[in-house]
């Protein structure tokens, strides 16, 4: 087997992430449970909120969060085994690299908070965003195949797993503050919009190598949802800062799960992910499908026998009701305020690997220089494990009511050479003309004919 080939097909195949995520958090690599503001502490650590009863009103205007990741691909990877034969040292490490990561995996997400309606005032928070996932992962028996042929195991496990997601989360968030701390808590309401993924307990695929040849069989049903309802939870509780000092911890999508098909109607706003289309064929709603094949004896003299290798597509009518798991993630940080540096660092691990949510504990650290409040400047650096490393770099530019705020991460790599994902975010919010720098505790003054306004509506 030639390195090429290796490439090409692992060029398509690229692993997890956040359910939630704004600019100023991606630039500090996901340290954010004791620091996010207002309605970014929203996925977090919702005990934040508490601690706020005295600042401004914050209103997101718009924002844009769109992430890849992947467990192999990067440019490094390509320079280095393109060309040559791989030898059993670099088969066996490439091998137990995607082992490790559960298979050969693709992972991409985007987020859309709905414009207005993500806003907090106080200690209190109405939240609103469309969160859209895809998630694909070779089957680990596949990887072995072609690797090492018949040589290492006779049966193969050919099960994959494939889903795309679309869901809205509207959140209604409240912290209750108290002398050494906050308590803060988020309902949420999931709304799905559609999903289109392969039913595990459905589905099976074997391949059997011997002296004798291949044979192999699998039947994949994938399973389409439109109209989900569901709901999860969110808890967490952070600490006054003591000498600059604080400290939390919060459990995010607790009991969370959507129910899909209480509802056939078409999704009326999919952003281009809907309708689905298979094989060329467009998915109507209430079908799913199901792709079955077999592996007669692949063996050199049937080679030209048409009937060696048999698949099938068919979809089928199917409304019945079924749950998809919104896994939960648990979180751990602490925090350090100096003069003109704000140091953060954050414990994370969820626990199913399922979509935003990985098995395994995530440190990650964030810097941010406040020296010019007006642009704040900000580094972070996260680990996972192996060579899962992630480098965020971003600013803000705060005047007055208005934050811009933009992010950067390398994802699986810490340089353009070697990152096998990025992340890019930038959104703009508003705030009261005094900005959110005012202190708990301060008496708020007259602000101007814009605050007289917004106070008029209830937001200031």
């Amino acid at each position: 087997m030639m390195k090429r080939f290796y490439i090409i097909f692992i060029f398509f195949c690229i692993c997890f992430s956040q359910t939630k995520r704004d600019p100023r958090v991606v630039g500090l690599a996901g340290s954010y449970t004791t620091i996010a503001d207002g309605i970014f502490s929203i996925g977090y650590n919702p005990g934040l909120i508490g601690l706020q009863q005295n600042r401004p009103f914050m209103m997101q205007l718009g924002q844009m969060d769109f992430g890849i990741l992947g467990n192999f691909f990067s440019i490094e990877n390509i320079a280095k085994y393109s060309g040559d034969t791989l030898d059993t040292s670099e088969k066996d490490q490439i091998f137990r690299q995607l082992r490790d990561s559960d298979g050969l995996s693709f992972f991409q997400d985007l987020h859309i908070p709905t414009p207005v309606l993500n806003i907090s005032k106080g200690n209190l928070a109405l939240t609103s965003n469309n969160i859209f996932l895809s998630n694909y992962r070779l089957p680990i028996g596949l990887l072995e195949f072609m690797f090492y042929g018949n040589a290492q195991k006779t049966d193969l496990d050919m099960e994959l797993n494939y889903e795309v997601l679309g869901v809205n989360e509207l959140g209604v968030t409240f912290g209750m503050p108290f002398k050494f701390g906050s308590l803060g808590f988020t309902i949420k309401r999931l709304q799905g919009i559609f999903y289109l993924g392969i039913d595990e307990d459905s589905s099976s695929a074997n391949l059997e190598t011997s002296d004798l040849g291949i044979i192999g069989t699998g039947k994949y049903v994938i399973r389409q949802g439109l109209g989900g309802t569901g709901f999860a939870f969110d808890m967490g509780i952070v600490s006054r800062p003591v000498n600059g000092y604080s400290i939390g911890v919060s459990l995010i999508n607790i009991f969370g799960n959507i129910d899909w098909n209480k509802s056939l109607a078409k999704p009326s706003n999919s952003f281009g992910f809907y309708p689905f289309e298979f094989g060329g064929d467009q998915l109507n709603p209430g079908e799913s499908i199901l792709f079955t094949y077999s592996i007669d004896t692949l063996r050199a003299d049937k080679l030209s026998d048409s009937t060696l290798f048999v698949n099938e597509t068919s979809f089928f009518p199917d409304t019945s009701k079924f749950t998809t798991e919104y896994p939960a993630i648990f979180r751990f940080g602490l925090s350090k305020q100096l003069e003109t540096f704000l140091i953060a660092s954050d414990l994370v691990t969820g626990f199913q690997n399922a979509y935003y949510s990985k098995q395994g504990w995530r440190w990650s650290i964030g810097i941010e220089w406040t020296k010019i409040p007006s642009t704040p400047m900000r580094i972070g650096y996260a680990w996972a494990g192996g060579d899962l490393s992630e480098l965020g770099l971003g600013f803000g530019y705060h005047k007055g009511p208005i934050i811009f705020d933009l992010g950067f991460a390398f994802r699986n790599g810490l340089w353009i050479h070697t990152m096998k994902g990025l992340n890019i975010s930038a959104g703009v919010t508003i705030t009261s003309l005094k900005s959110r720098n005012i202190k708990d505790g301060e008496s708020q003054e007259k602000q101007g004919f814009l605050e007289k306004i917004l106070g008029g509506i209830g937001l200031n």
